[in-house]
């Protein structure tokens, strides 16, 4: 199964940003910290039936985490916890993984608002993009990314993705149907270096 679907499960590590699965143990962390960042995340996150509260409860993650090792182990999916230190503080999932003559997928991800703009999201991407184009041995990355979001316009930025399209009415965010603009890397683009090494010749904030 390793030789059909690389890269999962892994452990990514750079100073004090640890990417790695999830598991059972931290669901009450995740819970916690989901709920109170309600305002930062529900801009930006997809509509939900749920409640917050429902969709984001202990009993949830179990659900989800039963769901995300499934499509780990099947390879359609690399799912990761993001750690700073020893505390849990986001979530960053490799989705719709193709394999064959396409060799893609995408990433989306959320931040703990309590260390925002700490070089944590620019540091946990710059790692998995690496490892999805290493060890998971695909080709192309993509990143959709709402106009508003300064915040992860600015994460894409500074890793020097492409700007590759303009998706209208994409998904369904807070009841309204938003725009994304598409971001992408290809294995090509990173032979001169990875892009955790091109992160690190940046000025960063201190962590």
């Amino acid at each position: 199964m390793s030789e059909i679907h690389p890269g999962w499960p892994a452990v990514l590590i750079a100073g004090p940003v640890t990417v790695r699965p999830p598991r059972r143990r931290d669901a009450r962390e995740w819970s916690r910290v989901r709920l109170a960042n309600e305002d930062w995340l529900t801009q930006w996150e997809p509509s939900s039936t749920q409640s917050w509260l429902a969709r984001n409860s202990v009993t949830e993650f179990h659900r989800s985490l039963s769901r995300m090792r499934s499509a780990g182990r099947s390879g359609t999916m690399l799912p990761f916890v993001v750690c700073y230190g020893d505390r849990l503080v986001g979530q960053m999932n490799v989705s719709n993984v193709s394999r064959g003559a396409l060799r893609s997928c995408s990433v989306g991800y959320w931040i703990d608002s309590a260390v925002a703009g700490r070089g944590i999201t620019p540091t946990a991407l710059a790692l998995v993009l690496d490892h999805c184009l290493t060890e998971a041995r695909l080709h192309r990355v993509e990143v959709d990314i709402r106009p508003e979001n300064g915040p992860s316009l600015r994460v894409v930025e500074k890793l020097g993705l492409r700007q590759e399209g303009y998706y209208e009415r994409f998904l369904d965010i807070g009841g309204a149907w938003r725009d994304h603009v598409a971001f992408a890397i290809t294995a090509e683009e990173t032979r001169g270096g990875t892009l955790l090494s091109r992160l690190a010749s940046l000025p960063l904030p201190p962590g």
